[in-house]
């Protein structure tokens, strides 16, 4: 998936919302409906700049940025809904599943075990939902 240059005349918030769907798809707009009932402008804040301004920038496509946000969040450590959300964006991006674990198990000399391991866990959890295993099919 490319990386695309802003529209002429496109606003922060519909170029966030174009960046979003193409990046987190369902789950992006998830998190966002989830905020309209209480917290309805933290959601156009958070069309705006984490995807209206950042991801919207030439200097890395979407792919190399999912990944540092793939490590970033595992780091944290207490970013687990966060990190399931952008694992899916990575997998929409073009990051392969074997290189989510490899990214999430490179943290653990960074941030620690418990951390790779929550990611590890939470990654487990987002590729069972994406890729089903057929009945019959071992896992």
């Amino acid at each position: 998936m490319t990386h695309q240059s802003p529209n002429v005349g496109e606003s922060r918030l519909e170029r966030g919302k174009r960046a979003l769907a193409e990046i987190d798809g369902e789950a992006g707009h998830n998190v966002v409906a989830a905020l309209a009932g209480i917290a309805p402008d933290f959601a156009n804040n958070l069309f705006e700049f984490p995807f209206g301004d950042i991801y919207s920038r030439p200097g890395l496509d979407l792919r190399a940025r999912e990944i540092a946000t793939i490590a970033a969040l595992t780091a944290m450590g207490t970013a687990t809904p966060q990190l399931k959300v952008h694992i899916e964006a990575g997998l929409n991006v073009g990051v392969r599943k074997e290189e989510v674990i490899e990214i999430i198990m490179q943290m653990a000399v960074y941030a620690g075990f418990p951390a790779a391991l929550n990611g590890l866990f939470a990654a487990k959890e987002v590729f069972a939902t994406r890729f089903p295993v057929q009945q019959g099919q071992s896992a």
